[in-house]
Parts: structure tokens; sequence; C-alpha cells
């Protein structure tokens, strides 16, 4: 059997650490794939009148799952200090968010050119 010698010609210890590889970013392959769901993603902001002709901010497009609408959601609504809930994959805010969820999506990894404010 081959012994594992390294440069200095010392058989490693089971203490050593291993050597880390440049390419490796640390990510798995879920958050890869989550994070290029987010560059190709085509989110649209807009701004509805729901009941009694009050304003709501919804957020459509958002390829996440049930889990992560609803913590990106909450999150949301905690930084911009608002109501709101997740309806039918998409996330409903209550009055006129529509400029601050877009710089909260651009802050969440979303690129800015995939963000359509109407």
């Amino acid at each position: 059997m081959d012994r594992v010698v390294n440069k200095s010609g010392d058989t490693p210890s089971k203490h050593m650490a291993a050597e880390k590889n440049p390419n490796d970013t640390g990510l798995g392959f879920n958050d890869i794939i989550a994070h290029l769901d987010r560059e190709q993603t085509r989110v649209t902001v807009r701004l509805e009148r729901r009941r009694f002709g009050k304003p709501s901010t919804l957020i459509e497009g958002l390829r996440l799952e049930k889990e992560g609408l609803h913590s990106l959601a909450t999150k949301m609504k905690r930084k911009l200090a608002t109501g709101g809930t997740v309806k039918d994959n998409m996330i409903l805010l209550q009055g006129d968010m529509r400029l601050a969820a877009a710089r909260f999506l651009v802050e969440s990894g979303f690129q800015q050119q995939s963000i359509q404010v109407a």
C-alpha cells in the first residue's frame, strides 16, 4: 500500500487541514441553482388598488419554493415596516411600496435589469 507524503517528506497527520481548492466557492449545488434562478427571473412590482380603494403592492414572477417565498416576504415586511402576505406565488404588501420593494429585491440578489416596476 502506498503512503501519502507531503512536500517536506513527512506523512500527513490526520489533524492537518486539507488543502482548499481555489475554485471552490463553498456553495452547494442547490445554492448555485437558486443564484442562477435569481439572475434569470423576470420580476414585476406593480401597484394595484384593492378593496375600498387602498393601494397594494404586488410582486410577481418570483421563482422560489413556497418556504423561500414566505421567508423573502417576511424579511421584506420587516425591512419595509409594512404588512403583507403570500398568495398564488406572489407577495402582496400593504401600501405603495414599489420602489422600496424593488430596492430590497436588488439587495437580496436579484438583478436590477430583471425587475420591472409598473
